[in-house]
């Protein structure tokens, strides 16, 4: 008789696990983890796997006890210690292991935890997490040969972060760290670049004191603001809790956001890969998929989500993606993972070589207005099928062109709007784009006009 361990069911996810300490995810929640998804990697014939951690009060018990469910399973445990989810995801190549978990709970608040996993060199998500709740677990098993390493592998990482790269930069930078994992990596990163650097609220605190390290939100990033302009220092760079996600701030203190990122980075990839494919997601403006098949690349709209944008990726050989919230993939000189250490470092690279203000950069793409991203609030078990009634609705419109890929997206020729179900809050979200006021108000008008058929209030801003 299997007996199998009973999760909180708000806990394994679409793209990790994630919950809060001794309410929703306890110790012995990670001992479980470690040991079911250790016998994930013995039945793929693995037989090694890194652990890394954020600056989050719970992890280092919460690490102990994942160790010990990988160790059950008979696996050899590299530990890495405090570092950056990106740093973790280089180790599993570095080290030629068999998977990885990050023990973080990335932007979240204080009291929240987490693991994102690597099944080989892909990330471990969707049916993969679901189905960790129905693999037999005995909490009492032990198969021999397991041991645990510890392994310091941060100057390894940042001489494979600047690989390549002819960082004579005469820029001069403000990096805010906001006392997440990222700190004592930029720390060190700046002694190897030239220019001029300040680094605000390096220190690692799980209180997280100074500000809520999550750069898509525009209160977050006040501080750093204010350094620049007070500075006119070329650029700020923000990172999120466990630097997989930057925020950047170009040299007149405004907000370069995801996809406005992600076009400039896409122009210097195009230069060297002519007519490559470059992915976007659903949330991102049309002005960075118009800029990208401006540049002759092909630019591809893909769902929402770390591990679905990694696999997308691979599938389809892909040299770069991004994401809305920050998450820059790139597949061009590097492995095809997030890491928002690596997308600064290249950003840099790009501004310095062009010689022009981040600003004057950002000029050349397609300008256009657009909502800030509106969160609905939804129950769970309603915020998917609510989706699916919108997709019912939108039968009858005609004019529009419809992309379902992840959520709706409705577009014509004034503007786009689009609902989709979060996949890691109990909310739904919309978001609107137009090239003009006047277009705008007409677009949010048939979201409005949508969400009332689906009784949903349309939120004030």
């Amino acid at each position: 008789m299997h007996s199998f361990h009973k999760f909180d069911p708000s806990v394994l996810r679409e793209y990790d696990i994630r919950g809060v300490i001794n309410d929703t995810l306890t110790a012995k929640d990670a001992h479980a983890i470690g040991a079911i998804f250790g016998s994930v990697v013995t039945k793929n014939n693995g037989q090694s796997v890194v652990v890394g951690r954020d600056g989050r009060h719970s992890s280092l018990e919460i690490e102990k006890n994942l160790v010990e469910g990988l160790i059950s399973q008979g696996l050899k445990v590299f530990k890495i210690g405090l570092c950056p989810t990106p740093e973790l995801y280089f180790g599993v190549h570095h080290l030629r292991a068999d998977g990885g978990i990050m023990i973080t709970g990335s932007h979240n608040p204080p009291d929240y935890n987490g693991f994102k996993m690597m099944l080989g060199h892909g990330p471990f998500f969707g049916q993969d997490i679901k189905d960790m709740a129905t693999i037999p677990y005995n909490p009492t098993q032990f198969i021999n040969g397991g041991q645990e390493v510890q392994f310091d592998i941060q100057d390894t990482y940042l001489k494979r972060v600047l690989e390549g790269l002819k960082l004579d930069n005469k820029l001069s930078i403000v990096w805010d760290c906001g006392n997440g994992v990222a700190g004592p990596v930029i720390d060190k990163l700046i002694e190897f670049l030239s220019g001029e650097h300040e680094v605000l609220f390096s220190d690692v605190d799980g209180n997280f004191p100074n500000h809520h390290a999550d750069p898509t939100i525009e209160k977050n990033l006040e501080e750093l603001i204010t350094r620049v302009r007070e500075k006119n220092a070329d650029l700020g760079i923000a990172f999120d809790g466990d630097g997989d996600r930057i925020g950047i701030i170009d040299d007149l203190g405004n907000i370069l956001w995801g996809d406005q990122l992600l076009a400039i980075l896409a122009e210097d990839v195009l230069s060297e890969q002519p007519g490559a494919t470059i992915i976007g997601d659903v949330k991102a403006s049309q002005g960075l998929f118009d800029r990208i098949a401006a540049l002759g690349g092909k630019p591809l709209m893909w769902k929402t989500g770390h591990s679905l944008i990694k696999n997308k990726m691979k599938e389809i050989n892909a040299p770069l993606a991004g994401e809305m919230s920050g998450h820059i993939f790139f597949n061009d000189r590097y492995y095809g993972f997030d890491d928002a250490i690596y997308a600064a470092i290249r950003l840099i690279d790009v501004v310095n070589r062009q010689g022009r203000k981040l600003s004057s950069i950002r000029s050349a793409l397609p300008s256009v207005i657009n909502t800030p991203e509106l969160r609905l609030p939804c129950e769970g078990k309603n915020k998917f099928s609510m989706i699916e009634h919108v997709k019912e609705i939108l039968r009858e419109y005609k004019d529009v062109e419809i992309c379902d890929i992840d959520g709706v997206r409705v577009s014509s020729k004034q503007g786009w709007w689009l609902i989709r179900a979060s996949n890691t809050q109990e909310v739904i979200v919309a978001r609107c784009e137009a090239t003009s006021t006047e277009y705008l108000e007409n677009v949010k008008a048939q979201l409005k006009e949508v969400l009332q058929k689906i009784q949903l209030p349309y939120p004030q801003f």
